[in-house]
């Protein structure tokens, strides 16, 4: 694993806008932009380090199945991490049921020596999907750098698309009319509509009919408590780029609930049994699990939840504290095991409680320019590992300010040029 640096191509800045990544400019504290993508480096693999990430997230993804039927079979556990009690019956119900579940992402740390560690498992609402699965694959062939790259993103979605709608057919012996697929419009950037934008081009590719719109376009007819679009369309299925958190406190929250226990109600996309995984929770639940393994606990960091008294035993290592429902960063607070603060972000998050998880700062591959921390995004598709995502920061907490750097797998610099790393 090293990070190299390359050549920029000419107009790079409209070809990736063309190819979705709109939100390239990332305004900084200060009021300047900057761009979140980073043409002239990134991050080289070779194929053995690559087939490692692989194997790590298929069995992080296999323990975290593990880790759901342990919280589903302790009350104790859903309440230390605030799963509502008036979901848990549907929460139960789609887990056994296994309704469609399209992808997720692991953020791994990574040094390319030691065994790679858990950071948190984003498993409802991933986003840098567009420039993970379509930019930096266009990069890579359009720079010819390095001899493949880690990303069967693209086929693979088509084909869960196709997978799941297929076995929805089966299971209600009807093809869904529409696949809505929904955004909120309090996003600003741009990010969540493109990200809805390509996930609906994946659904069409796959061989059904897309419909894109926001979730406050999303209605509830009083009259039979079903959920339509604008035009009168009955809600068959609905991927939503929408927190299961914050669509449990919307004024709607009891009627999707109320829904899913009917039968031949709406199906979401991500399910709602992704609450368990998408909760800082399941770290220390991981960690309750495997932490005698020998295998699974290589891959973990010790983590508890904040109000634990085995908690303190992270005090001698350093400690990093999460919200349980915290994103982009937002809240968390990096401890050094001398009790110094060594990076903070603000937030929103919090009152809903914390858990604490042995510090492991991320490396960094400095260059001339500073510090530079990469965070591994390894993404799963249909319950499989299918590629892989860099994310870097200044800083040692991965926040909205981060760059996204391709990567290139056994990449050789071609003879009699001049170069850096």
């Amino acid at each position: 694993m090293r990070r190299l640096y390359g050549t920029a191509r000419l107009g790079w800045e409209a070809e990736i806008e063309s190819q979705g990544l709109v939100y390239n400019k990332t305004t900084v504290p200060g009021g300047d932009t900057r761009s979140y993508w980073r043409e002239d480096v990134f991050y080289d693999f070779t194929g053995a380090e690559i087939d490692r990430l692989a194997e790590t997230t298929d069995q992080l993804f296999a323990a975290c199945v593990e880790a759901g039927e342990l919280a589903l079979s302790d009350e104790r556990l859903l309440d230390r991490m605030r799963i509502p009690k008036d979901a848990r019956d549907v929460i139960r119900g789609t887990w056994e049921y296994e309704p469609p579940s399209i992808y997720g992402r692991f953020d791994l740390w990574w040094d390319g020596v030691a065994a790679p560690r858990l950071l948190e498992f984003n498993a409802d609402t991933p986003t840098s999907l567009v420039e993970a699965a379509v930019v930096q694959w266009a990069w890579h062939l359009e720079t010819g750098q390095g001899k493949d790259q880690w990303n069967q993103l693209d086929d693979r979605l088509v084909d869960a698309w196709r997978r799941n709608l297929s076995r929805w057919e089966a299971h209600y012996r009807r093809r869904p009319e529409r696949v809505h697929l929904a955004w909120t419009e309090g996003d600003r950037s741009g990010e969540d509509w493109m990200t809805v934008a390509y996930m609906a081009d994946c659904v069409r590719r796959a061989g059904y009919e897309p419909v894109v719109l926001t979730t406050e376009e999303l209605g509830l007819d009083t009259g039979d408590a079903r959920f339509y679009d604008p035009q009168g369309n009955r809600l068959d299925v609905v991927f939503k780029l929408y927190p299961w958190e914050w669509l449990l406190e919307d004024e709607y929250g009891p009627s999707v609930i109320a829904d899913i226990r009917r039968p031949g109600g709406t199906t979401w996309i991500e399910p709602i049994w992704k609450m368990l995984w998408s909760n800082k929770g399941l770290l220390p639940v991981l960690w309750q699990r495997y932490e005698h393994d020998p295998v699974i606990s290589r891959y973990l960091l010790p983590a508890f939840f904040a109000d634990d008294p085995r908690a303190g035993e992270l005090r001698e290592t350093g400690f990093a504290r999460k919200p349980l429902f915290g994103r982009e960063g937002n809240n968390v607070e990096l401890v050094a095991s001398g009790g110094e603060v060594l990076a903070s972000i603000g937030g929103r998050y919090g009152a809903e409680g914390w858990v604490v998880q042995q510090l492991c700062a991320l490396p960094d591959f400095a260059g001339p320019d500073g510090p530079h921390h990469p965070v591994l995004g390894a993404w799963v598709v249909d319950g499989e590992a299918a590629g892989l995502g860099v994310r870097e920061s200044d800083g040692l907490i991965t926040d909205d300010l981060s760059f996204f750097v391709p990567h290139t797998i056994d990449f050789v610099r071609p003879p009699n040029t001049t170069w850096s790393a």
